[in-house]
């Protein structure tokens, strides 16, 4: 292929000297589209379908779950014959629950204010059943609405089946699923060939608590759906910088070829949020921080950023390079957990200014609960790219800011010709941040102006919001959309599951076995001291994104 100088555009050429240069949005020319969601939005219908949504009175489906489906109406994204059915026990009405529903857009949705017919077309294919999930009345009940709305709003016995709903209700709405015959037989694959139509199931996490008990409610759900029926979400997954992880990656030869032990010093992937655990006390003593944040939502971004190119871009072929990354995790020795693991809890402090409880003093919280609220870990993977190079992850809750961030810190220069000048130089850091204020930034050493050489770290700086706008798509908006289309890309599989707990579960039990109260932090701190030495040990430090 000839080679030819690359022409700036006429309106980006050099202006003369008297003339100020400037630049604006009509300036900056259209970027090419996502390669990652190529073929997806554009190629592939979206069939007539009908959400059931099990939780319905949950702040789930409020706050998230129709916000997300109203925006995609609003964007004449959802088919013609659409209809959402909510679940619930709570004596409700249609009517008081279109009711509940239109307030919990109107607070949460980030298009406002609601369009007034917009929302007149969306809420009459809302409907509600009342019910309880063990009840095999409900699920005749959920079969005479659903055939309702095939017959009014052509939703072409389709079914996607969303359960927000507590881990514990998995099995009993599987079960209940099953034995009503409201699934689709034959898997997605036999519905497409056949062109029948098809039944999906969305699961909420944690799937499951520990191994043993994901490795059961898999069994259990295998029963009522096939693999390519099952849809468990992680919302992480959604968020845009996560998705275009894989685009920047691989998509720009300037990265992939220094992404790997040969160049990489250390990655550190930070998932810290300024709110404790408010309302969630009771989840929170059976859960904690490990299986709340660090099984799932860490885990796979551990994986996307560890990961081999796929051979293809669907969904088997992502998960497929995602398993190998858990695959190749050096299990944790009993006694290197005590060494590479730290949990904390957080104490009382200030956050934001504000005098915060600890978390022994949070509403449902055991006064001696030994639940952890943060954990810090330093993984190693066993694989040619990533042999030798440490991945520092750390999760909590009352830290001192709201911030998600993959940070790969390279190696420094072989020769630092100004280090013995300035005293050491910071080495070049490509921080990923996935929430707040989504974007890329890569930091090097430029030199001060003016006479004197003077090094300064500073930033290039891309952000989401600034370049393509801030009223970007919600992480379930994209999810639903996804799911009612079939692409699993986005979800977890089975295998990836269970491996994620098979890598976790050692951890816990060596917690449960020793006894051992979690190193208190301040709230408003970044973690317990433990967790600084867990780097300092190595000559490193975390970062402060």
């Amino acid at each position: 292929m000839p080679l030819a100088w690359r022409r700036l555009p006429e309106d980006l050429a050099i202006a003369p000297e008297t003339t100020p240069m400037t630049t604006s949005a009509s300036m900056i020319p259209p970027l090419p589209p996502n390669p990652l969601r190529k073929g997806l939005v554009d190629d592939r219908t979206r069939d007539a379908c009908a959400v059931v949504i099990f939780g319905a009175s949950g702040d789930l489906t409020r706050r998230k779950l129709m916000p997300a489906l109203y925006n995609l109406a609003a964007g004449n994204s959802l088919p013609s014959g659409f209809a959402v059915l909510g679940v619930a026990r709570r004596d409700k009405t249609d009517e008081s629950f279109r009711a509940e529903m239109k307030q919990g857009v109107a607070e949460f949705s980030r298009t406002k204010p609601i369009d007034p017919s917009t929302w007149a077309a969306f809420e009459r294919g809302i409907g509600y059943v009342r019910g309880s999930a063990s009840d095999a009345a409900t699920y005749e009940a959920l079969r005479a609405r659903l055939e309702q709305a095939d017959k009014e709003r052509g939703a072409g016995q389709n079914r996607l089946f969303y359960l927000a709903v507590p881990p514990s209700e998995f099995g009993p709405i599987v079960e209940g699923l099953r034995a009503s015959k409201l699934v689709a037989p034959g898997g997605a694959a036999a519905s497409a060939r056949s062109g029948g139509p098809w039944s999906r199931v969305v699961f909420e996490k944690p799937f499951g608590h520990d191994l043993a008990s994901a490795v059961s409610l898999n069994d259990l759900v295998a029963t009522a759906f096939d693999e390519s029926q099952v849809f468990r979400i992680d919302h992480y997954l959604g968020k845009e910088t996560v998705q275009n992880l894989l685009v920047f990656r691989f998509a720009n030869s300037l990265f992939e070829p220094v992404w790997g032990r040969e160049h990489v010093d250390h990655v550190q992937i930070t998932v810290a949020e300024e709110i404790g655990v408010e309302t969630r006390g009771k989840f929170y003593e059976r859960t904690g921080v490990t299986r709340d944040i660090v099984e799932n939502h860490l885990m796979q971004l551990l994986c996307l950023t560890a990961m081999e190119p796929p051979i293809s871009l669907s969904a088997d072929a992502v998960r497929d390079e995602k398993v190998k990354v858990l695959r190749s995790l050096r299990a944790l020795q009993p006694n290197e957990i005590a060494r590479d693991v730290v949990r904390g809890q957080y104490a009382r402090g200030i956050v934001r200014g504000e005098d915060v409880n600890g978390y022994r003093s949070e509403p449902d919280v055991a006064a001696d609960s030994r639940v952890e609220t943060y954990v810090a870990m330093r993984v190693q993977i066993d694989n040619w790219r990533w042999s030798g190079v440490p991945f520092y992850v750390r999760a909590g809750k009352r830290m001192a800011r709201r911030v998600t961030e993959i940070a790969v810190v390279f190696r420094s220069a072989p020769h630092a010709l100004f280090s013995a000048r300035q005293g050491g130089i910071a080495p070049n850091v490509l921080s990923l941040r996935i929430q707040p204020d989504e974007g890329i930034a890569l930091r090097f050493i430029s030199k001060e102006p003016g006479q004197q050489t003077i090094l300064r770290d500073v930033a290039m700086d891309f952000r989401y919001g600034a370049t393509f706008g801030s009223n970007t798509p919600e992480a379930y908006e994209r999810l639903l959309l996804d799911a009612m289309r079939g692409d699993a890309t986005l979800f977890t599989r089975r295998d990836e599951v269970e491996q994620q707990w098979a890598y976790i579960e050692p951890v816990m039990r060596a917690w449960d076995t020793d006894g051992a109260t979690p190193r208190f932090y301040p709230a408003g701190s970044w973690g317990p001291e433990q967790a600084d030495e867990l780097l300092s040990r190595d000559g490193r430090q975390w970062r402060k994104p």
